[in-house]
This record gives structure tokens, C-alpha cells and sequence, in this order.
């Protein structure tokens, strides 16, 4: 409780408050960005929210959406440099460490503000002055409303905020089938909707909300980039900067399709690999013992959860598959015997 009484006395007047979270942020990043944004700005504070990417279109309908100042490098450098640099508390939501947030990272870093971590991740990189790091819980967002809660102000939290924070959890537990679905995930879900909440249009906004273009380009993905190799109990899809353009790829097209390789009987390690020129881009899933952050982390320069973590290469799309291949006869052995009771965590 001694970071919420520190925090609380920081919040105790009104503050220029700065809010960021990962790049490219899926529905929790944003939505616990957001459902604390509008907690925030009830107490009487000036928020401002930055992403140091763009994100999925079906993400727009969260309120606060239209006032998110989207950090693109070359040509709003300064203004977000003053918004950080200017901000006496600065909240950094969903990511564990700097490099996560890209060129911002280091304007945070340099900031004076006090920093503030709230995350559910492994290995947080110690750089907050006040932190909430609990990678047991199912969502960032789950940890933002025990912090409302905890500050004395569950009051605050309408349908607005409710519905930002309902989406980051019910996308983190993967509609609550995921390990992380504890007990108290359920209780907050009734506690949002005790709050009013709207769980059908907040499911329906995010997960039926589909152009045709991707459904084409999940039909193709599923029939021609998908490699199931049984003698490893691992399914990889590999996918051309060609054929994101190909298809019209957007922001959040490729979301979720990972989990697809995993859904195979069988399978308990699937990934996804993503030419996206400057980098290949790497998601990883795994079910039961199979530590997939371990093997992003002494791999590929990533990390994230036990079930769940992503990746990145600069080797060429077909070097970093080759890679990706020769390592799995090192874990063969244990991609064979792991136990398939359990899904990932998000």
C-alpha cells in the first residue's frame, strides 16, 4: 500500500499528467490508457494521452479516442517532447521496459516528471519512480481499476471508463478463457457492470468489426502461410511485406492470427513471423510449461508473458524463419512432453 499512499500524494492537486503505452497498442494498452485518462480528468487533472504508434481502427469507439496525440517521429517531434517534458506525472501503461515505446522511450526517460509503472509483464526494467508491476494479473487494465478502487474512487468509473477497461480485459484473458482469468477478474467484470458497462457492444466493436479485405487475408494466411511441423508440436506462419501490401494490411489486421496456429490439436508453441521491412516483426504463444518469453528473450531480443511474448529480428524475413527452425531441435524435448491443459496469457 506504500506506492498507493505515494501516489495518491502526488495526485493530491491538479497535475499536467502524461499517459503512454506500447507500440502499437492493442485493446488494452489503449483502453487502460484511456479508462485511466478519464479518471484522471474527473479528479481535475490535465491529461494528455500519447501513443508512440498508431493503432487498430476498431479501437476508435473508446472514449477519449479523439483526443490521443499519436507520436510520429519527423513530424510532431516537438510537440510531444513538450508534453513530456512538461508533465508533472507521467504514467506508463502495458510495457515493461523503455525500448517498448521506441523513440519515446527516451524522452520519458530524460523527463522530469515522476514516472509512474503500471504493468503486468515480466523483468520491469527499473526506471519508475513509483511502480505496480504485477505479472500474475490478467490485464494492465485490471490493475488500473484496482488502483481507482484503491484510491478511494471506484465511484468514478461510469460506463466511459468502464467499457475501456472491460476491453483491455476481456482481450487479455482472450474472452476470459486464458489461465490469468482469475477470481478476481470476474469480480471486477461485476463490479463494471454494476457501473453500467455495455459487454455485447464493447465484444461487438472489437471482434465484429472486420473489413472484407482481412477476412481475404486471413483465408490466404490459414490456407498458404500456415506450417504445422508435428514432430516439434509447433505451427509457424511467415508473412511478406509483399503480401501485406498485397492484401491491404492495416494496423491490427495481423492481430490474433497467431492464435489461430495454436488452436491446431496438438500444437503447443505457434508463432508469427512479419516482414515489416524495417524489422521482423515475431509473436509468440504457448500452452502449458513452455516458457515462450524465455525463448523470445534468449532469442529474439523480446520477452513479455510465460504463454505469450513477441519478438524482433533485423535479419531478412527468410533468414530469421531459418533461425526460428534450426532452434527448435534444442526443444524438442520439451515441446513434446508439455502438458496442453493450459491456454496462453495474454
Amino acid at each position: 500500500m506504500h506506492e498507493v499512499t505515494a501516489l495518491k500524494e502526488l495526485l493530491r492537486e491538479p497535475r499536467h499528467i502524461f499517459i503512454t503505452t506500447h507500440h502499437k497498442p492493442d485493446a488494452d494498452a489503449l483502453g487502460s490508457s484511456l479508462g485511466l485518462a478519464g479518471y484522471l480528468k474527473k479528479k481535475g487533472h490535465h491529461v494528455t494521452v500519447v501513443t508512440p504508434s498508431d493503432y487498430p481502427d476498431f479501437l476508435a469507439w473508446m472514449p477519449g479516442n479523439d483526443e490521443v496525440v499519436v507520436f510520429e517521429p519527423g513530424r510532431n517531434d516537438r510537440q510531444v517532447q513538450e508534453l513530456v517534458g512538461t508533465a508533472d506525472v507521467i504514467f506508463c501503461l502495458d510495457f515493461s521496459s523503455l525500448g517498448r515505446i521506441n523513440e519515446l522511450g527516451e524522452y520519458v526517460r530524460q523527463a522530469p516528471g515522476k514516472k509512474v509503472l503500471v504493468d503486468h509483464h515480466e523483468q520491469p526494467e527499473q526506471f519508475a519512480d513509483i511502480a505496480f508491476s504485477f505479472p500474475t494479473a490478467a490485464a494492465t487494465a485490471e490493475l488500473v481499476f484496482e488502483l481507482i478502487r484503491d484510491l478511494g474512487d471506484q465511484s468514478f468509473i461510469d460506463p466511459s471508463i468502464g467499457e475501456c477497461l472491460y476491453a483491455g480485459i476481456m482481450t487479455d484473458t482472450g474472452s476470459f478463457r486464458h489461465p490469468s482469468t482469475s477470481r478476481n477478474v470476474h469480480l471486477i467484470i461485476a463490479e463494471l457492470l454494476d457501473a453500467g458497462i455495455n459487454l455485447s457492444a464493447v465484444h461487438r466493436r472489437i471482434y465484429d468489426s472486420h473489413s472484407e479485405e482481412r477476412l481475404r487475408f486471413l483465408g490466404f494466411v490459414l490456407k498458404d502461410k500456415l506450417t504445422v511441423l508435428r514432430e516439434y508440436n509447433t505451427a509457424y506462419i511467415a508473412i511478406t511485406s509483399d503480401e501485406l501490401r498485397q492484401y491491404h494490411s492495416k494496423t491490427g489486421d495481423t492481430e490474433g492470427l497467431v492464435n489461430f496456429a495454436l488452436s491446431i490439436e496438438g500444437i503447443v508453441f505457434a508463432a508469427i513471423l512479419i516482414d515489416r521491412v524495417q524489422a521482423v516483426k515475431i509473436s509468440f504463444r504457448s500452452v502449458g510449461d513452455f516458457s515462450v518469453s524465455e525463448f523470445s528473450r534468449r532469442h529474439f531480443n523480446g520477452g513479455g508473458h510465460h504463454n505469450a511474448a513477441g519478438g524482433v529480428s533485423y535479419e531478412p524475413l527468410d533468414a530469421t524463419v531459418k533461425k526460428f527452425l534450426d532452434l527448435l531441435p534444442n526443444y524438442q524435448a520439451q515441446l513434446v512432453t508439455a502438458p496442453l491443459a493450459a491456454a496462453p496469457q495474454q
